[in-house]
């Protein structure tokens, strides 16, 4: 069977959890893999990489709040909210310690469950996330048209993001709204613009497997948080990946490796303690 044709016959289900109606879908059996997708983007996002997850594991891919089909009645957007949706997301599923894998925004949210619920997953991997926002990062985001905590130039993101804007409207449709693209910009800009404050204790308290994964000219983030992140984390592993941008390092390289730390850390994690 093609991988199209494997992904067609997935079922979308919603479930209640957090004050949420949380989209997902769903592929495989066996040990649960929960995977966070980046900001302003959906679960789709994984797409392309789940011929080589789903033979392996139980793959979950929700929504996040207020993205794709998931609601947002409050408006807001917080990484530890979002957090607290994923731990209740687990709850409603009942999934007990699955193992995690976030990029981007997905990568802060699993950063936090990792940081706020030490010993609730099996392993993590986390991709493309920060402890602190560099002037690079800033700039960035000010040129892409997020000029501040609220303030989204949506004027210049329709005129020089054109394609962007398009999938936007595709990916957040909203049947009694039209616009909510714009609305999940001004919410997302607050979450990009507020700073996260993270300490080393909150690191320390990072007690599962960790795969911290950072493309080597990551553009947003600089390598040296990752190393930092990697040395503060008690139980860490480091992946850097060559020639690789915030956008690119989810690939068929860095996948096989994070394959490999899923299934080594699965498979431990079934051994009795005694051997």
């Amino acid at each position: 069977m093609e991988q199209a044709d494997t992904h067609s016959i997935q079922q979308g289900h919603f479930v209640q959890a957090n004050g949420l109606n949380i989209y997902y879908e769903e592929y495989g059996s066996g040990i649960p893999l929960l995977l966070l997708h980046g900001g302003t983007v959906t679960s789709n996002m994984w797409r392309p990489f789940l011929s080589s997850l789903v033979p392996h594991f139980r793959v979950i891919t929700p929504d996040s709040r207020g993205h794709g089909k998931t609601n947002n009645p409050s408006g807001e957007l917080s990484y530890s909210l979002m957090a607290d949706d994923v731990v209740a997301f687990m709850q409603a599923l009942h999934l007990t310690q699955p193992l995690v894998f976030g990029y981007s925004d997905g990568g802060q949210i699993a950063l936090e469950i990792g940081m706020r619920y030490p010993g609730l997953t099996t392993a993590l991997v986390v991709g493309a996330a920060w402890y602190e926002f560099s002037e690079t990062y800033l700039n960035s985001l000010k040129i892409a048209g997020f000029e501040g905590s609220g303030a989204v130039n949506i004027e210049k993101i329709q005129r020089e993001q054109p394609e962007w804007v398009n999938s936007l409207k595709t990916d957040h449709a909203r049947t009694d709204d039209s616009e909510y693209w714009q609305t999940l910009l001004r919410q997302i800009s607050i979450l990009w613009w507020t700073p996260l404050h993270y300490t080393a204790e909150d690191f320390h308290n990072m007690i599962e497997p960790t795969l911290i994964l950072i493309g080597d000219r990551d553009g947003l983030i600089e390598l040296k948080q990752a190393v930092d992140m990697y040395q503060l984390i008690p139980n860490a592993e480091l992946l850097v990946l060559p020639d690789a941008t915030h956008f690119s390092t989810l690939r068929e390289t860095s996948m096989s490796i994070v394959l490999d730390f899923l299934l080594r850390h699965a498979i431990a994690a079934k051994k009795p303690d005694n051997i």
